[in-house]
């Protein structure tokens, strides 16, 4: 005769609750009105790599690193591009000294909105992509 498994016993406080599963940061889209160009700004200008390039959906950030930024052309989905520029939640954190990698961003072509501050919880920065998308810097930990 099988083992009868055991229902959950129930406590006080309810049901026994699940473990939820450990979720992963993987990638954050960007609109963008012309994907050829930003390819170009992130690499050659702000310095990270095309991780995954296949037709539609191209990816940049840093092998081995995790956190991709896609480059999603608005064209490809929509008749009309409708940007929406501003904040798009987007931190990235710089090696180093952060002032003077921030300097050797700006000396490379790339906008700031915010130049380099220093709050009381410490540095940060924001710069501008060809289509407004601002992204936050930071100080490496």
């Amino acid at each position: 005769m099988p083992a009868r498994k055991k229902s959950p016993s129930k406590s006080k406080t309810g049901p026994a609750k699940s473990k939820s599963p450990a979720p992963h940061f993987w990638s954050v889209a960007v609109l963008v009105s012309n994907r050829p160009r930003s390819v170009e700004w992130y690499t050659q200008r702000l310095g990270l790599e095309v991780v995954e390039n296949m037709d539609h959906w191209v990816t940049v950030g840093r092998r081995g690193e995790g956190g991709l930024i896609h480059l999603c052309q608005t064209s490809d989905w929509m008749d009309k591009e409708l940007l929406e520029p501003g904040n798009q939640g987007i931190q990235l954190r710089l090696a180093g000294d952060f002032e003077t990698a921030c300097a050797a961003l700006q000396a490379n072509g790339v906008r700031f909105s915010q130049a380099p501050k220093h709050e009381e919880w410490g540095w940060w920065a924001m710069v501008v992509d060809p289509d407004g998308n601002e992204i936050s810097l930071g100080p490496a930990e």
